[in-house]
């Protein structure tokens, strides 16, 4: 589902000090250090700048190898002193084999540990990412518009969400909406970039950056840039060498 997901964050040292032993209890290694940000798999965070504000209102749930996982996953955060924001259980309400516990990290965004009976092997750190919006149907136009390049579907049931297999993101309603975080899709080609960039910039959504090469981030890194209704930066990327 997703190349990376960025979070800005109010301190590095802070942040770095909770997410760093969060993965690392799951059984994610250490991190890519790139200076000014820590890169997990499809996880990121990274400094906050004037242009680039703090993530808020976030949540993103960490895929865990069984309950006992979770369960001693938030103690041990609890303990250190970070907020309960639901301690570990079932949550039918999800799925039936759906258990999970929540925290808040030091910019108050909700991460959480989840496990399902059924085993991710794909490696990566993300379940799931929730998003709250100011309007869900202007949301999920942006996304269904981007979605036949960035390869997922949308599901509407009790909640409208995006999924590729196992890994989704959520649309919900909220007042506050999630504020300055950044979604990287993967894209197989530079042309699938380019339409992924095309159909958003033709539909009237607001162009963050055109289809181009990015060395900055590594050679052979080809992205595009847009924002969604929320403001939210969006991308499509292609890593081809």
């Amino acid at each position: 589902m997703f190349d990376h997901v960025a979070v800005r964050v109010a301190d590095l040292r802070e942040s770095r000090q909770f997410y760093e032993p969060a993965l690392a209890m799951l059984g994610f290694g250490e991190p890519f250090d790139g200076g000014d940000y820590f890169e997990w798999d499809d996880l990121a965070i990274g400094a906050a700048t004037d242009e680039r504000p703090v993530t808020r209102n976030l949540h993103v749930a960490l895929v865990a190898p069984s309950r006992d996982a979770v369960d001693e996953w938030w103690r041990r955060l609890v303990d250190a002193g970070y907020r309960d924001d639901g301690a570990p259980g079932p949550r039918p309400l999800y799925s039936d084999d759906y258990y999970g516990g929540f925290v808040r990290d030091p910019d108050g965004n909700s991460v959480e540990a989840v496990h399902h009976e059924d085993p991710r092997a794909d490696g990566c750190t993300i379940d799931h990412v929730w998003m709250r919006v100011r309007d869900v149907d202007a949301s999920a136009r942006f996304y269904d518009t981007i979605a036949p390049a960035c390869g997922f579907e949308k599901h509407v049931g009790r909640w409208t969400h995006f999924h590729r297999g196992r890994v989704s993101f959520t649309l919900v309603a909220g007042d506050t909406p999630t504020e300055n975080v950044h979604l990287a899709f993967p894209a197989r080609d530079n042309a699938t970039v380019a339409e992924f960039h095309r159909v958003a910039v033709e539909a009237g959504y607001h162009d963050n950056g055109p289809p181009g090469e990015r060395p900055v981030y590594h050679p052979g890194y080809y992205g595009a840039f847009v924002l969604d209704p929320d403001g939210n930066n969006v991308e499509a990327v292609c890593h081809n060498r």
